[in-house]
């Protein structure tokens, strides 16, 4: 085996892949890189058992071949080198040789046929999507993924195909971001559960760009296809939350409010917050909601603090209490100028979307009981 590649592509290449690499295994060849030569071109690919990856990067095959190679020292290698073409090939000792002008490294392979192979998807459904309005819909969901393990189905996001729409839905016990986009196409109905941690990697992959983005869907299995990358991931098992029943559809208090400023609010008071001397203890940012104006307000050992916003109410007046960290995650993820905020009662979801009410993103946050 050997090869020439710039080391923009092959970076990139690296870069793509490694997410995929197993970080905690018992096989040694898991943690490693598989690299096999094409006619052009190099396929790398690494699989963890549970998320894999395949990214073809061009370069000139001066010899065919394939081997697996460290991914970790292969990737700190190849990222300090010079911007220039490197050279990598195997030599009679099974070593993989590394050059680029004056540089030379020589790393222990291991038997590319103990590398597992990525399944292969029966696709039973499939969608086509433009790259940037995926990496959209991610950014504003993932945030609210449970990374409490005990329940396995709310570490992932649900992809539900409803009425030639893709609805993205992620809950984790106290808050959800659903995000909604008609499709071009129509297709076919079906929901799955993806993990965040693959949606995650996901995420870093996709470009912001209007190219498409293939996904298909097995039994249990989703592939995800752009031009010079796949990426096979399993599903999450189990009955995801019916998030339609949940999402109160009435209110009793509603705000109209410049999302800038209110986020910048909740930024300072959260300062407070946080700086609590009991660490164990968590206090809520206080929202008072009076007749033209929203207060909010924190106190605790550290000190104590309070904003107000002369803005548009409506309903009643209202006490209620935030864990500021999820009402943030949420005004983060929206790009809109201004934003309604709806609240029921002290203890029901408050709920989070557009003034224009486009239909295509909620965001529902559960509030905190407020001891004085």
């Amino acid at each position: 085996m050997k090869f020439v590649c710039e080391k923009t592509n092959l970076l990139k290449a690296i870069n793509s892949v490694v997410r995929g690499v197993s970080s905690k295994t018992t096989m040694p060849i898991l943690e490693g890189i598989l690299i096999q030569t094409n006619e052009n071109d190099i396929k790398l690919t690494t699989y963890d058992l549970e998320l894999g990856i395949e990214y073809i990067t061009p370069c000139e095959v001066i010899e065919q071949g394939n081997t697996v190679v460290a991914a970790t020292m292969f990737s700190e290698i190849i990222r300090r080198l010079p911007d220039t073409d490197i050279t990598i090939s195997l030599d009679e000792k099974e070593l993989l040789v590394i050059e680029c002008e004056g540089s030379l490294y020589k790393l222990a392979t291991m038997n590319p046929m103990e590398f597992p192979e990525l399944p292969v998807i029966d696709k039973e459904n499939t969608i086509e999507i433009e790259q940037n309005t995926l990496k959209d819909m991610i950014r504003k969901t993932i945030f609210a993924v449970s990374t409490e393990t005990h329940r396995p189905i709310f570490t992932g996001c649900l992809f539900e195909i409803k009425e030639n729409k893709i609805n993205v839905v992620a809950v984790d016990g106290y808050r959800l971001g659903w995000k909604s986009k008609y499709l071009e196409e129509s297709s076919g109905e079906f929901k799955v559960v993806i993990p965040g941690k693959t949606l995650n990697e996901v995420n870093k992959i996709l470009l912001d760009s209007f190219d498409k983005v293939k996904i298909s869907i097995a039994k249990n299995q989703a592939l995800f296809e752009m031009e010079n990358c796949k990426i096979v991931t399993r599903l999450l098992e189990g009955e995801f939350l019916d998030y339609e029943k949940v999402i109160p559809k009435t209110w009793e208090t509603r705000i109209r409010v410049n999302k800038k400023e209110l986020q910048e609010c909740f930024e300072r008071v959260s300062l407070i917050s946080m700086s609590s001397i009991e660490k164990e203890r968590k206090y809520p940012v206080k929202v008072e909601i009076e007749i033209g104006k929203i207060i909010i307000s924190c106190k605790n050992q550290a000190g104590d603090a309070k904003e107000e916003i002369f803005l548009t109410t409506e309903g009643k007046n209202l006490e209620v209490g935030f864990n500021p960290k999820y009402f943030l995650d949420a005004l983060k993820a929206i790009d809109d100028e201004e934003i309604f905020v709806e609240f029921g009662s002290s203890l029901s979801p408050s709920i989070i979307k557009s003034v224009e009410d486009t239909g295509d993103y909620i965001y529902m946050v559960l509030p905190i009981r407020i001891q004085e």
